[in-house]
């Protein structure tokens, strides 16, 4: 089965020694590539190691690639194969989906924010969300975009893993669960807890802006 679609050309390109659309790949889907194999090995160094030798095995194994699935979940796989062999020699060998527990436990959002029992509509907004009435020339802003990068960088690591996976690299939900072995509503929780986490810190600088 041949690659088709976007796929087929950038594929035809990279076979083809396109150093341009190698580098723009690598810096495409190296970060969430990181958070991922994070989820794997013992430190931020073994996971850059393991990304490196993944783009490794990528570049020598794009003659087999058959388009059976998107390039992205293809590279995702080799990733996976490369994160989970070297976890086993570094003695971490615990599989995503029972990894980092703690990321699923507590509340998405802040109690505090809601009126506590015995006063009047407890459990309702005390604090509620406020509408992000700035330009969207702001919100596109660089120090925005940093901002988030930083705040994705310190999700736990399952939900930075979901978040870059989803929303990032734009995979489907199917892809993600079957890619880190994980169950459909565990899948939503970590995106929903991942994406809380990014809102809240945007909200968080968008209150400073206003001061």
């Amino acid at each position: 089965m041949a690659p088709c679609g976007e796929d087929a050309g950038l594929v035809r390109a990279l076979r083809g020694g396109d150093e341009r659309a190698f580098a723009t790949l690598v810096e495409r889907m190296t970060p969430a590539m990181l958070a991922v194999a994070e989820g794997y090995v013992p430190s931020r160094t073994v996971a850059e190691e393991v990304v490196q030798e993944t783009w490794l095995a990528v570049l020598t194994g794009l003659d087999r690639f058959e388009g059976r699935s998107s390039l992205r979940t293809w590279v995702f796989g080799i990733l996976l194969n490369v994160a989970r062999s070297r976890g086993v020699r570094e003695r971490r060998s615990v599989p995503f989906s029972r990894a980092f527990p703690a990321d699923d436990a507590g509340p998405t959002v802040d109690p505090d924010r809601f009126r506590p029992p015995g006063q009047e509509w407890p459990g309702h907004w005390a604090t509620p969300p406020r509408p992000w009435d700035l330009p969207e020339s702001a919100l596109l802003s660089h120090e925005v975009r940093t901002r988030l990068r930083a705040a994705l960088d310190a999700l736990p690591p399952r939900q930075r893993a979901v978040v870059h996976l989803r929303d990032v690299q734009g995979l489907e939900a199917a892809e993600v669960c079957a890619l880190l072995g994980i169950e459909p509503g565990n899948q939503r929780v970590l995106l929903h807890r991942g994406r809380a986490g990014l809102r809240q810190a945007l909200e968080d600088y968008l209150d400073e802006a206003r001061r």
